[in-house]
């Protein structure tokens, strides 16, 4: 049986090879997004994750912090290795 998914805890919600996607609340600062992905799924380069930024071309045009459709205050952040 599955493990009921606990709404008010952050989470890694899409894992690549080069990039991931975390569900994170909206007050947390980038350095603490970072240090959830590595620990989540390290990364394994020197330099670890790094925040997709406003206006990479791989956001389609969306921004780097879209909030979550399914729980208040948490937003969605790409990073890329």
């Amino acid at each position: 049986m599955s493990q009921p998914i606990e709404h008010s805890k952050p989470e890694a919600t899409k894992m690549g090879a080069l990039d991931m996607q975390v569900c994170v609340p909206c007050s947390w600062s980038d350095e603490q997004v970072k240090e959830f992905a590595d620990r989540e799924n390290p990364c394994g380069t020197q330099n670890g994750w790094a925040i997709r930024r406003t206006g990479d071309p791989a956001l389609l045009g969306k921004p780097e912090r879209v909030t979550c459709s399914g729980r208040s205050d948490f937003v969605h952040i790409m990073l890329d290795a």
